[in-house]
Formats: C-alpha cells, structure tokens, sequence
C-alpha cells in the first residue's frame, strides 16, 4: 500500500518504509526524530514551483500538473514506478511537512505513482 503522512505525525509500523519527498529538511527535526528510511529531495518540487503554489488550494490542480511535468522532464518517472512496485511488496508511506494534507507534494506524487 502506498500512504502519505505528515513528518510531524508520529511514525507507526504501519508506515512501513518511510520516504521523505521534501525538497527541504523539515525545519527542528533529526534524523532519528523523522524516522525516514530514505530522503529523496529531487522528488521534492522546485523551489520556483514550491514558492508559486504556496499551498494555495485554488493553484493546486495547476500545481499538480506544473508538478508532473517537472518530475517528467527531470526523468524521474521510474523512480516513481519503482516506488509504486516496492508498496506492492510492503507498506510504503510518502513522508511531508505542508501543513495542508489533501493538497501537497506527497498526495500529487502518490497519484502519479498510481497513475492517476
């Protein structure tokens, strides 16, 4: 199963293998704090897209299309197919810091992933 989850929620076994998709370090938080298995910063958007979205719910369907057409053109489609292969296998939990949880790198991602 593939998941999202804020950073800030405490990290359960049911998380299974926890990736981290900020481009950032979510800011007062250790390693040991954030219980991620793998940091992948250039799954994380842009800062130029980051900064424009602002989590502003009325950009979002544009941000996710902005968004998939960066992960695209950076070639890191099958990265997300590996990702989307690996929570066939186990519990696989896309780790964020937005405060917004409908509307974040993370979900856009697990839609892609999913291919939706």
């Amino acid at each position: 199963m593939l998941k999202v989850k804020r950073v800030y929620e405490p990290a359960t076994q049911s998380d299974g293998y926890r990736i981290l998709v900020d481009r950032v370090w979510p800011r007062g938080f250790t390693k040991e704090r954030a219980h991620v298995d793998e940091w992948r910063r250039d799954l994380g958007p842009s800062d130029t897209l980051r900064k424009w979205f602002g989590h502003d719910p009325k950009k979002w369907e544009e941000f996710r299309r902005r968004y998939r057409k960066e992960i695209e053109t950076a070639g890191k489609g099958p990265d997300l197919v590996r990702i989307a292969e690996r929570a066939k296998e186990e519990d696989v939990t896309l780790v964020y810091s937005a405060k917004d949880e409908a509307r974040n790198q993370a979900v856009a991602l697990r839609d892609m992933a999913l291919g939706k």
